[in-house]
């Protein structure tokens, strides 16, 4: 039987063809080319309605919206408030994501720890997170350090859950040969649960890089005089559709260049993994 382009090792057990980097690149370029096609469509078949079926004051017109995002850079008002933003969502991202890691891989590997806490983590868990911002802001105050706060709080949660399930999904059988060769805890933490267990926290980074930026957006719409999130709630409380939707493109675009900076983390930490054939199908 012949052996299929995309077939993978794992759940043939055939050799593979490997394909061509020409070949692979050919329907990256075929799909970024759909996607700039629909982006298109959708912004012209807005800028319709909103000339012909719906009032702008409702949806407002992209033409309007990019004329707003250029003013915006040309008066400095979007890099004054952009950094703000970009600065509580780093560090919250950074502080969330680092707690989770450690705090999910001590209560992944010692079970008596995990047995005792996790509980009460998953208590907490139950909460909406986003409930506590009240709090956080009584907390820390309305400066900076409660934006980042509550941006960490989102993220700790899905790296923490991401983690300890890395952790505690990995093979026995692989742990109990490498306690045989005489590994050390620390070696077995080093090179059998931390590589094994990567994908699972770069799931539980990705996923929770937008939470970083919603618990700063949320905390600037509540309290605060700077940043993409007031500039949002300042527009809706105006009724200001055209800037309301400029402060979300931002949003957007800031979003897609923050998963993209974890992509390639992701790739540069885990090239040792194989990489798994692209399928030519359908292209």
């Amino acid at each position: 039987m012949a052996v299929l382009p995309d077939a993978d090792v794992e759940s043939t057990g055939a050799p593979t063809v490997p394909v061509p980097a020409r070949d692979r690149a050919r329907p990256n370029v075929s799909l970024f080319g759909g996607r700039v096609l629909v982006t298109v469509a959708v912004l012209a078949l807005w800028e319709l309605a909103s000339r012909t079926v719906v009032d702008p004051f409702w949806i407002g017109r992209p033409t309007a919206i990019a004329a707003a995002l250029v003013d915006w850079v040309r008066t400095g008002v979007l890099a004054t408030h952009l950094g703000p933003t970009l600065a509580e969502t780093a560090i919250g991202f950074l502080l969330g994501g680092t707690i989770g890691v450690v705090l999910g891989f001590l209560l992944g590997y010692l079970r008596v720890l995990d047995a005792l806490l996790t509980p009460f983590v998953t208590a907490v868990y139950t909460l909406p997170k986003i409930a506590l911002a009240p709090l956080v802001l009584l907390w820390f105050g309305i400066g900076f350090s409660a934006k980042a706060a509550l941006s960490a709080l989102l993220v700790f949660f899905l790296v923490f859950f991401n983690t300890h399930a890395g952790v505690r999904e990995v093979d026995p059988d692989l742990v109990d040969a490498a306690r045989l060769m005489g590994a050390s805890r620390g070696r077995l933490l080093r090179f059998v649960y931390l590589p094994h267990a990567a994908a699972w926290v770069f799931a539980g980074l990705r996923l929770s890089l937008p939470y970083a930026l919603v618990g700063a957006v949320v905390g600037e719409m509540l309290a605060a005089n700077r940043g993409i999130g007031y500039l949002l709630a300042t527009a809706a409380n105006q009724f200001d559709t055209v800037h309301a939707f400029a402060a979300l493109g931002v949003l957007i675009a800031l979003g897609l260049l923050l998963n993209a900076g974890v992509s390639v983390v992701e790739a540069r930490v885990q090239r040792w993994q194989p990489q798994r054939l692209h399928r030519t199908e359908g292209w």
